[in-house]
């Protein structure tokens, strides 16, 4: 396990979330700091890996995140963590995160109060968040652990609408980060799909700016806009 971090205190805010409730599509408790620049937020940019698709029936083996302040990185977070069950033979192919990897690995009841350290006070960011954070909170659950008030932003809704129609042929993760040419490239790991995240979070904000969305009120009226 490793946490490398330069991390400035902030408080937890907004309201409680039901653990295991998959994160709302793009935002959610963003009326906290209504006024306040996108640029000038600090970005908890999250990824998962792990062994399956369902937090129902699989288990987290991965967790990486940048803490991120306009485009500058604050802190880094990254540990395997033991599933306490065997990882897939097709999940390793696509992670390479096997079984023998994660078995001395430490157990989610260490690993999470850990990472919502790290986490507290950020707008929690993840490329198709219901997915992370429907394992985040299922983990965060079965530790006994309150799940924090996050704010959370999901690149993909911002990116669908941010960008223009037929500018890209989707807008996965890798996609994007290819389109952008970001220095930070995807490839099933999460601290390196987290890294990538943000990179492409840094574009989109700057994309934000030239449509006129420079602040959380700006961007939760332009996300509720049909």
């Amino acid at each position: 396990m490793g946490y490398v971090t330069d991390l400035h205190a902030a408080p937890a805010w907004g309201p409680a979330w039901t653990p295991g409730v998959p994160a709302p599509p793009a935002w959610q408790a963003m009326a906290s700091w209504p006024a306040t620049s996108l640029t000038r937020l600090e970005y908890v940019v999250v990824d998962v890996e792990t062994t399956g698709w369902s937090p129902a029936d699989a288990r987290i083996t991965e967790i990486g995140a940048v803490r991120v302040r306009g485009g500058q990185v604050l802190g880094e977070f990254s540990t395997l963590v033991d599933p306490a069950m065997p990882v897939p033979p097709d999940i390793e192919a696509l992670t390479g995160i096997s079984s023998a990897m994660v078995a001395t690995a430490p157990p989610a009841a260490e690993v999470m109060p850990a990472w919502l350290q790290f986490a507290q006070g950020g707008v929690l960011t993840a490329h198709n968040a219901p997915f992370d954070l429907g394992f985040l909170t299922a983990a965060a659950d079965s530790c006994g652990l309150p799940w924090p008030g996050f704010a959370v932003l999901d690149t993909v809704a911002v990116a669908r609408q941010a960008l223009v129609a037929g500018e890209v042929p989707d807008c996965k993760l890798g996609t994007l980060a290819a389109y952008f040419e970001t220095p930070a490239a995807p490839s099933h790991r999460a601290l390196a799909d987290a890294r990538a995240t943000a990179a492409v979070l840094d574009v989109l904000i700057t994309r934000l700016a030239l449509l006129g969305v420079r602040t959380l009120d700006d961007l939760s009226d332009w996300l509720a806009i049909p």
